[in-house]
C-alpha cells in the first residue's frame, strides 16, 4: 500500500481509483458507522431512554452540527500537519466516540446522564467525520496529477454515499438483534480495524507550512461552494420527503423513489465521474444542475408513480456530478498548500445548506403540501446553474497566482 505515497501522473480512472482505495476505505468506515446509528438513535433515545422527540432531534443533529463547526479546523490541520495525521486523528476520535456510546449504556437507569454522555459521543463523531473526509480529500488530491481532481472528488464522494446506503439497513439489523450495544461496539471497533492500514501508508508531506489567511481561502472557494449548497436541496428533498410523498399519494412501495435516486446517483458517479476533468467542472455542473432541477420539477408534476420514479432518477443523475464539478472549480482557485482548508470550507457549505433548508422545507410542506417542496427545491437548485454559468464564463481568465 505504501506505493500510493508517490505522486504518479495518473490519467485513467482505474489508476486514480487504485491510488485512492485506502482513502476510500477510510471514508467508507467513518460514514458506515455514522449510517449505522441514523435509524436506531430515535428508537434508543425515545423508546429506550424515554425522552421527547425534541431530545431525539438534539441527539441526532448534534453530530452534524459538530461536523459543520469542525470542517475548517480539520482543513487547516490537514494542510499544516499533513493529511495522514488528519485521517488518523479522525479514526481515533471515532473509536473514542464509540466508547462514549458504551459508557452511556451504563446509565440507562438514569436517563439524563446517559443522554448527556451520548451527546458527547455524537459530537466527537461529528468532529471525527470532518477530519477523515477532509484529510482523505486533501490526501487524494495530493496523490494524483491536478487534472484528475474531479475523479478524486467523485470517487471519495461515492464511498461516502455507499457507506450511508449500507449503514442504515445494517444498523437496523444490529439493533433489532443485539440492541444499542452492538452499535456502540461497532462504532468503537470498526475505525480501530481500519487504523493499521492507514498507519502503514507513507504520508504526503504538506506543500508548505505557510498558509494564507482563512478569509482569503474562504473568498476563493465561496462561489462554487454556494452553488454546491444550493444544489444540495435536491438531495435533501428526495431523502427527506420522497417516502412521505409516496405515502400521501398512496403509491407503493414507498421507498422506490429513494432507491431510484441513490441507484442513479451511484451509477452516474461510477460511469461518468471523469467528466469534470475532461470537459471542465463548471460546464459539467451547469448541465447537471439543469437535469437535477428537471427531475425535481417532474416529481412535483407527477400524476402517477412512474413519472415520480423518472423524476427521482433524473434528480440522482444530475446531482451526482454537481459535487465533483463545482469541487474542481474550488480546488483550482487555491494553491496546493491550502487544499485541505479549501475542501473543509467546500464541504461545510453542504452542512450549512442542509441545516438551513431542511426546517424551511418542512414548513413549506406543512403549509402548501408535500408536492410544493419539490417545486421550491427545483427553483432553488436553478440558482446553482447561475453560479455554474458564471464560473464557466470566468473560466477563460488566467489561473490566479497562489494566495
Amino acid at each position: 500500500m505504501s506505493a500510493i505515497a508517490t505522486r504518479p501522473p495518473a490519467v485513467t480512472t482505474s489508476a486514480v481509483v487504485m491510488a485512492l482505495i485506502p482513502l476510500m476505505a477510510a471514508v467508507l468506515v467513518i460514514f458506515l458507522i455514522t449510517g449505522l446509528a441514523i435509524p436506531v438513535l430515535p428508537l434508543h433515545v425515545h423508546q429506550g431512554l424515554g425522552f421527547s422527540t425534541f431530545v431525539v432531534g438534539l441527539v441526532t443533529g448534534c453530530q452534524f452540527a459538530a461536523s459543520l463547526v469542525s470542517r475548517l479546523w480539520a482543513g487547516r490541520h490537514a494542510d499544516i500537519k499533513g493529511a495522514k495525521q488528519a485521517v488518523v486523528a479522525g479514526l481515533v476520535a471515532a473509536a473514542f466516540s464509540g466508547l462514549f456510546y458504551v459508557v452511556s449504556l451504563r446509565f440507562v437507569d438514569t436517563p439524563v446522564p446517559s443522554v448527556a454522555i451520548l451527546l458527547c459521543g455524537r459530537a466527537l463523531l461529528g468532529g471525527a467525520e470532518s477530519f477523515v473526509i477532509t484529510g482523505a480529500l486533501s490526501w487524494g488530491l495530493a496523490l494524483v496529477a491536478s487534472q484528475n481532481s474531479g475523479k478524486v472528488l467523485a470517487w471519495i464522494g461515492t464511498a461516502l454515499y455507499a457507506a450511508f446506503t449500507a449503514g442504515a439497513p445494517a444498523g437496523s439489523a444490529l439493533y433489532a438483534s443485539y440492541g444499542f450495544m452492538a452499535i456502540a461496539l461497532a462504532t468503537t471497533l470498526v475505525p480501530l480495524a481500519m487504523l493499521p492500514f492507514i498507519l502503514s501508508l507513507r504520508p504526503v508531506a504538506p506543500s508548505s507550512r505557510t498558509q494564507p489567511p482563512l478569509a482569503t481561502v474562504f473568498g476563493a472557494v465561496a462561489l462554487p461552494a454556494t452553488g454546491f449548497a444550493l444544489s444540495s436541496l435536491g438531495f435533501g428533498t428526495i431523502t427527506t420527503f420522497s417516502t412521505l410523498y409516496f405515502v400521501a399519494r398512496g403509491w407503493t412501495p414507498i421507498w422506490l423513489a429513494l432507491t431510484a435516486f441513490t441507484t442513479a446517483f451511484m451509477a452516474t458517479r461510477i460511469a461518468l465521474g471523469h467528466l469534470p476533468d475532461k470537459f471542465g467542472g463548471a460546464r459539467v455542473a451547469l448541465v447537471s444542475v439543469f437535469l437535477e432541477a428537471a427531475g425535481l420539477a417532474l416529481m412535483f408534476a407527477a400524476s402517477r408513480p412512474a413519472l415520480a420514479l423518472s423524476g427521482a432518477v433524473l434528480t440522482g443523475l444530475g446531482y451526482a456530478l454537481v459535487y465533483p464539478g463545482l469541487g474542481v472549480e474550488a480546488v483550482r482557485r487555491v494553491p496546493p498548500q491550502s487544499r485541505g482548508l479549501a475542501m473543509g470550507t467546500y464541504t461545510a457549505f453542504f452542512d450549512l445548506g442542509m441545516g438551513i433548508s431542511s426546517p424551511l422545507l418542512g414548513l413549506i410542506a406543512g403549509c402548501s403540501g408535500l408536492s410544493a417542496v419539490f417545486l421550491v427545491s427545483a427553483v432553488v437548485v436553478l440558482g446553482a446553474a447561475a453560479i455554474a454559468a458564471r464560473l464557466l464564463y470566468n473560466g477563460a481568465r488566467p489561473t490566479p497566482p497562489p494566495l
